[in-house]
């Protein structure tokens, strides 16, 4: 009896070898993920606490804070936006042009984040193509940075949409236009329910994107002290002084707003799960 049961067990694990498997994956993630991000906190409390302080309030230190959280979650909520209405185009509509369109929204993927600031700057700026065209100025200024990782961002919140649309059954759009509700009826409780965890993962990872981004903002901020200076370059410019300490006790900072703000959006996901599933 005890041979079946074992032999039940056996038959009922999904993947063969789990053990193992659980080990090498755990073992993977500590060494690439874990062990880093650990480092960060230990290399922060070998400095002493008034100096860690002195650094992480700094007035020019908290102005970075609030530019560059500040320009992600606008750009993170700019690319729900478009990012949903453009995947919706690519899902629902057949057009000339269209796979060149969905190839071009990974470009930002594949493009070197440096080359993306260069080419962002040289259209935005007074003489720029687009820039002198323009009323109000756009490079050097919180709206180019916001520009940029809008830029990079949205591929993200395409990619996360895109397959929940395509899995989606135009079946239900019809049972509820049979039933009298109109288009923004169905859309508001038949496709949103639907679209909801997956627009929320795209805004968590457009946003994470954001936070960290350096290459492709570098270039168009123009990095004026409590101006246009974001958090990741002033822990770069730590690192070039040699404080390592400074340096680390800022991304800490950082670190911890991230895991605040993405465990609030799983939270935020598990209720719309409960609530609409």
């Amino acid at each position: 009896m005890a041979h079946v049961q074992s032999l039940k067990r056996k038959r009922s694990s999904v993947l063969p070898g789990f053990g193992l498997s659980l080990g090498f994956t755990m073992f993977y993630i500590s060494l690439l993920v874990i062990l880093p991000l650990s480092m960060i906190f230990f290399q922060t409390a070998a400095a002493p606490w008034e100096k860690i302080w002195h650094t992480i309030s700094d007035a020019r230190v908290v102005a970075s804070y609030k530019l560059s959280i500040g320009s992600s979650l606008l750009a993170a909520t700019i690319n729900v936006i478009f990012g949903v209405l453009i995947a919706w185009v690519l899902v629902r509509y057949r057009f000339p042009g269209a796979k060149i369109i969905d190839g071009l929204v990974d470009l930002p993927f594949a493009l070197p984040t440096a080359i993306a600031g260069i080419a962002l700057t040289t259209l935005y700026t007074k003489t720029g193509w687009i820039g002198q065209f323009l009323s109000f100025k756009v490079a050097f200024t919180p709206l180019g940075i916001t520009l940029a990782l809008t830029f990079i961002g949205l591929p993200f919140v395409v990619r996360t949409v895109q397959p929940v649309l395509q899995n989606f059954e135009k079946e239900l759009e019809e049972a509820s236009a049979s039933l009298g509700a109109n288009r923004l009826q169905t859309f508001g409780k038949i496709i949103l329910p639907e679209l909801l965890p997956a627009t929320l993962t795209g805004f968590a990872l457009a946003f994470a994107r954001a936070l960290g981004e350096y290459g492709s903002v570098v270039f168009i901020a123009g990095n004026m002290p409590m101006k246009t200076e974001i958090t990741p370059l002033l822990i770069m410019t730590k690192l070039e002084q040699y404080d390592y300490s400074g340096a680390t006790a800022i991304a800490a900072v950082m670190l911890i707003f991230s895991f605040i703000l993405l465990f609030l959006i799983n939270l935020l996901q598990w209720w719309t799960n409960r609530k609409f599933l």
